[in-house]
């Protein structure tokens, strides 16, 4: 690079790391606006994305100080965690390699889908972000993840079993009146999906027994 007759070598870091200090000043500013919204299903994705992984970088850079942590020191070949959405960013940068979760194997999720199967109960997930941080892997980072084919299979149908739960309970939850229900193990999106119908159907249900009950002035 020349400027005004002089050579300048500039790195390839040098380059990308402005636009990645962009994408970690956006992300803070989408934080800060949505901290007082209403939960939904994009959100949900969002607050995914703060999971931590492993990769594996090849570059060097000096550790990166944020509000929500220290993230570094990069070193080629050295694993270190770093948020998902900043492993995705790298990923396509062609800057990083993404290691996947423990729990992304295809013998552990068929042994959480058999006993989902087998239980009525909802059993306990690996990660409370399980079908997002799976779309968003597979989708960007599918030739990183070993068998990603099978893997999205075996999420998909442990998503449908544990939705399908989720419906004949609220089902059940708003046949028999029931007043509150305990939500074990179930994860923010999942209860996304019936949230709508619940709390429509529970406030009819109060505005029936509002209706129903005798007022006061009927007693004297």
């Amino acid at each position: 690079m020349t400027v005004r007759g002089q050579l300048y070598s500039v790195t390839s870091e040098q380059l990308w790391l402005p636009r990645l200090l962009d994408v970690i000043d956006t992300r803070l500013r989408v934080t800060r606006e949505n901290c007082h919204s209403r939960m939904d299903p994009a959100e949900v994705e969002f607050l995914a994305e703060k999971e931590m992984v492993k990769i594996i970088p090849n570059f060097s850079l000096d550790k990166i100080y944020l509000i929500g942590g220290d993230l570094g020191p990069f070193n080629p070949g050295l694993p270190v965690e770093v948020p998902v959405w900043l492993a995705l960013n790298l990923k396509q940068r062609q800057k990083c390699r993404i290691v996947p979760p423990e729990w992304m194997d295809t013998d552990k999720l068929e042994e959480i889908r058999e006993r989902e199967r087998k239980l009525d109960a909802f059993t306990p997930i690996p990660s409370p972000y399980y079908m997002e941080l799976t779309k968003l892997l597979l989708n960007h980072a599918a030739d990183n993840i070993p068998k990603a084919d099978e893997i999205r299979t075996l999420v998909k149908d442990i998503w449908d079993t544990r939705v399908a739960k989720l419906r004949l309970s609220a089902d059940s939850f708003i046949s028999q009146q029931e007043a509150h229900a305990q939500l074990d193990n179930l994860t923010l999106m999942e209860i996304n999906t019936t949230r709508s119908f619940l709390l429509d159907s529970l406030n009819y249900m109060y505005k029936l027994r509002s209706n129903l009950q005798p007022s006061r002035s009927q007693d004297y």
